[in-house]
Formats: structure tokens, sequence, C-alpha cells
């Protein structure tokens, strides 16, 4: 029996670093960042900040690292956050945001669209103050792309409202970024026009960019610098992290590469589609498709060779550079071989 070669939809973090990354690692110069701060680890956190219109800028480990930095910062024990339904600081960080940062937690249901809550919901769950035993709720988290809801994109006039109303009721602003160059890509704007107002932002470089780690916290000079605090807290101070922030730097020369991943998303979106199958358009690298049993769904997949994941109910498929127009066709062929 052939074995067919597997076609990896899973996420958009699969991809392998290519040769011309892992050389600009390989000579990239190096200090200790916890000590000196490494020369390219401040290179990629400047070129980062500049990108998104604010200050300062911090490399962390991770997307979930550079989120619970952020809500450690902005939240007092007990503060309540609110976020829409499905966003990831909610359900895919094990609990962290209330069990390390302290924070209560509330989420708000999508009444603008996918992924989306209204400046009215924002203001409604922000509430008046009350009396002494009340939660006070201090924080909005936003998420841009949206994961769950199939990488939903949030227009940067939605955004501003949003941001708008959360002043208005006295509340700080995170914007989870782990996708913004997606969104930024789709709309065909600078992401610092989809970060505006915001009191703090992270952007992963480990998924569509490619790089093999990392991600960057974003805000004021003030917050970066306690910032860099918790991170050591949390444990992730690196040392000569100028290797791994090198992979960052090709990874941002390579942002308008998304539109590929874009253009192979709705290919494959298409195509399923045509093969019967209930499935959402894309806005972005992110399909979703709803199917009668989802467990024996994706076990199929597994034997076509073609790999994807749960999320939301659905079957998840993820386009990324390592998986190109040619796959994408290859792995309709052998879904509808199996039909």
């Amino acid at each position: 029996m052939t074995t067919l070669p597997p076609l990896d939809f899973r996420s958009d973090t699969v991809t392998q670093p290519d040769e011309a990354m892992r050389l600009a690692m390989s000579r990239a110069e190096v200090a200790d960042d916890v000590l000196d701060h490494d020369p390219t680890m401040r290179l990629l956190e400047d070129r980062v900040a500049e990108l998104l219109g604010v200050e300062a800028a911090l490399w962390v480990p991770t997307g979930s690292m550079g989120n619970l930095i952020a809500l450690t910062v902005h939240l007092r024990p007990g503060d309540r956050f609110l976020a829409p339904r499905g966003a990831h600081v909610l359900d895919s960080e094990l609990g962290t945001a209330a069990f390390i940062a302290g924070g209560m937690p509330h989420p708000l249901e999508c009444d603008a669209g996918p992924g989306r809550a209204s400046p009215d919901a924002v203001r409604a769950a922000a509430g008046a103050s009350g009396p002494y035993y009340a939660l006070r709720t201090t924080l909005l988290c936003l998420e841009n792309t949206h994961n769950s809801a199939g990488g939903s994109v949030t227009q940067p006039d939605e955004h501003a409202l949003l941001v708008s109303a959360a002043r208005e009721t006295g509340l700080r602003v995170h914007l989870d970024g782990a996708r913004l160059w997606n969104a930024a890509v789709a709309l065909g704007l600078p992401p610092a026009a989809l970060a505006v107002g915001v009191d703090t932002v992270q952007v992963c470089l480990s998924k569509g960019l490619g790089a093999p780690v990392g991600s960057v916290v974003a805000g004021s000079a003030l917050f970066v610098a306690e910032a860099r605090r918790v991170r050591k807290m949390l444990g992730g101070g690196v040392r000569q992290g100028g290797v791994l922030a090198a992979a960052g730097l090709v990874g941002l020369d390579r942002v308008d590469d998304l539109a590929q991943d874009h253009a192979n998303a709705k290919a494959l979106a298409k195509g399923l589609a045509e093969l019967g199958w209930q499935v959402d358009e894309p806005e972005t690298n992110i399909v979703l498709a709803g199917v009668p049993d989802l467990d024996v769904t994706l076990a199929g997949l597994r034997h076509l060779g073609v790999h994807a994941g749960p999320m939301s109910g659905k079957v998840r498929f993820v386009t990324h550079r390592d998986v190109g127009a040619d796959d994408v066709v290859e792995a309709l062929r052998r879904i509808g071989s199996a039909s």
C-alpha cells in the first residue's frame, strides 16, 4: 500500500524555517539579552514597534505569554476583563488570565459578526460603578484576526468604535494580534492602522511569518519596562536571543506573502464547497467546514494524508507558506476521490 505524503493544514505554526531563515539565525549578532539587551533582539523590537505605531516592544517566546504579560500588567487581582466569546485569551491559554494574572474573564456575545462584539455590548458589560463588593471591570481584550471565528477580520472603523466605547467606560484595551499581519494584508492596510488607540498589542512571528518561535508584545515605553520584569518572572528571559530574533526579522520581510495564503484558503474553500462541504467563506488563511461527524471526518482526512484540526465544532484547515497552491489542488483531489 502506497503511503501518500502528508499535507499539513492543522495550523500555520507547523512551518519549517527555510534555508534563508536558518542562515540569518546562524549569522545573528548576539549578546546576553537579560544583562545587556541582545542587539538583534533590540533591532527586531524596534522594527515591530515602528510597524505597530507604538513606543516600544518586547520579544517573548509565545503569543500566550505576550497576552499573559499584558493582562498581568493591566489587571489587579479580581478585576474583570471583557473579550469576545471564543477569544484565545478565554479558551486557549489554560486559564492563565485568571490563575496567574488574577483576572475574572467575561465573554461578550459576538453580536456584530463572527468574532466581533459591538460597542454597545462593551458599554453594557462594562456597566456603571457599583458597591464596593462589585466586580471592577477594567480591561477590554480584542482579537484580530479572531482565530475560532475562522480568521475573521475587524475593520479599522469597527476597531475605532470599540476602543472609543472602552474609553467611555474607563477600560484599557489589549489587542491580541497574533494574526494581525493577516488582517493587515487582507485589508491592504499597515498594521499600525489596526492597532490605533490600544494600550498594548501582541503579534506573533511563528504563525504565518514562519519563524520557529517568538511573538512580540508592545505598547508604551513604561509598559515595556514593566513587561520585561513580568517576562522574567514567568521564565521568559532569554540569553543570546538574537538567534531567534533573526528569524523574526526574516519573517517581517515576508508579510506580503500572506496574500498567497489567503488566496490558497479561498481556493480550498471553493473546492470543498463544490464537493458538497458546508464551508464558511474565509477572510484570511483559516477555512472552517461544518461536517456531520467531526471525529469521523478528521480520521478520514488523516487516512488520506490530509491533516486538519477541530475548531468551534468544525473542521479547521489553515493555509501557510509550506502548503502551496498545488498542495491545495492535491488535497481536494484526495478528498474528492474518497467522496
